[in-house]
C-alpha cells in the first residue's frame, strides 16, 4: 500500500502548445504536452524519465512560469493546494520553491558566484557550508562563472537552489558534468532533503541513479505520461511494469544490452489518434485508436488499454 502523503505539487490535465506561423502566415498551435497529470508529495522524490524531446523540461518550465511568450497553456498547476500563478511564484520562488536548471547559463556572468548563491535570503556561513559539501574550494566564491569548469558551475547552481529549506525542488537534469561520485552524492542529498520533508521533482537521464533515490518513476513519451510506478517495480525488472514503452525503455538501458525497438517517437505536429505509442507497439489493435485514460493497476498508473493486473497483455 502506497503511503498517503500531503500533495505539494499537483499538475492536473496540463496542455502546453506553442503558437507559430505555418505556410501562408497561418497561425497554428503545436501541442507538445497533452493532458498531463502528476502529483509530488511531501517527503517524496518523483523522477521523470523518457527520451529526449518527450516534454520533460517543458513540464518544469510550465510549473515555474518560464515558458516563452508564444506558449499557450491550459489545465491546473497547484502548489500546496493553491494555484501556482505568477503572484504565487513571485512569493515562493527562491524561498519555498527551488529550481535547478538544466543549463549553467542561468548563472549571472557579471556577478561573482558567492553572492549569487547567497542571494537575498541566504548567509555566507551557509554558502561556505554548501561549497564544502559539494567540494568547491572556498576561493570559488570570488570567481565569475566563466572561470569555473562545467562541473563546478553545476555544483554552484545546486548550492544556490538548496541555500534555504525549500519545500519543493524542481531539478532539471542536475547531474550532467558531474563524475559518478559527485552525481551519486548530489542525488543522495536530494534524498536527505526529501526525508526532511521536501518534495522533489527530478528530471534526469541518470536513470540508474534515480532508480535508487526516487520513490516513484514517471515515464514520459511524446508529451504525456504513460506510466507512474514505484521505483521497486523498475528495480524488479520489466515484468513488474505495466506499459509496453516502459518495458522497452528498461530494455534499452546499458545493462540490458541497449535492446532497441523499431520506429521513432512521433513528431508533435503529426501525432496519431489514440495511443501515441501504438505505431511501435506489438500489442496494438483497434481499441488503441480510441481515448486512452490513465488507469490504476497494481499500485501504479498506466495509459494503456491492454495493461492487466497480472502483468501480461
Amino acid at each position: 500500500m502506497t503511503e498517503k502523503r500531503e500533495t505539494i505539487l499537483d499538475v492536473e490535465d496540463l496542455v502546453v502548445a506553442f503558437r507559430m506561423y505555418d505556410k501562408g502566415f497561418r497561425k497554428k498551435d503545436l501541442e507538445v504536452i497533452h493532458s498531463l497529470s502528476l502529483k509530488v508529495g511531501k517527503g517524496e522524490i518523483v523522477a521523470v524519465v523518457g527520451s529526449s524531446g518527450s516534454g520533460k523540461s517543458v513540464l518544469a518550465h510550465a510549473a515555474l512560469g518560464l515558458l516563452p511568450k508564444n506558449a499557450v497553456t491550459s489545465g491546473r498547476i497547484r502548489y500546496k493546494g493553491q494555484t501556482l500563478d505568477n503572484a504565487k511564484r513571485k512569493q515562493c520562488l527562491g524561498r519555498e520553491i527551488a529550481y535547478i536548471p538544466q543549463s549553467v547559463d542561468y548563472l549571472d556572468p557579471l556577478m561573482k558566484v558567492g553572492p549569487q548563491v547567497i542571494g537575498v535570503h541566504g548567509t555566507r556561513e551557509r554558502q561556505r557550508e554548501l561549497f564544502q559539501q559539494y567540494q568547491l574550494p572556498q576561493e570559488t566564491e570570488s570567481k565569475y562563472p566563466f572561470q569555473l569548469s562545467g562541473g563546478m558551475a553545476r555544483r554552484v547552481l545546486i548550492s544556490s537552489a538548496v541555500m534555504g529549506q525549500p519545500e519543493l525542488i524542481i531539478a532539471d537534469e542536475p547531474t550532467p558534468g558531474l563524475d559518478l561520485e559527485m552525481a551519486t552524492e548530489t542525488l543522495s542529498h536530494f534524498r536527505e532533503l526529501a526525508d526532511q520533508g521536501a518534495a522533489v521533482l527530478l528530471i534526469t537521464h541518470d536513470i540508474d541513479l534515480a532508480f535508487h533515490v526516487a520513490d516513484r518513476i514517471a515515464v514520459f513519451y511524446a508529451g504525456t505520461i504513460v506510466e507512474v510506478a514505484p521505483k521497486e517495480d523498475f528495480l524488479a525488472g520489466k515484468d513488474a511494469l505495466r506499459h509496453p514503452y516502459s518495458k522497452a525503455f528498461l530494455d534499452a538501458l546499458p545493462q540490458n544490452a541497449f535492446r532497441p525497438i523499431p520506429g521513432t517517437q512521433p513528431y508533435a505536429g503529426n501525432l496519431p489518434s489514440g495511443c501515441l505509442f501504438a505505431d511501435r507497439c506489438p500489442y496494438r489493435d483497434e481499441a488503441c485508436a480510441g481515448e486512452i485514460p490513465m488507469r490504476t493497476i497494481r499500485n501504479g498508473e498506466v495509459r494503456c488499454v491492454h495493461a492487466a493486473e497480472s502483468g501480461t497483455y
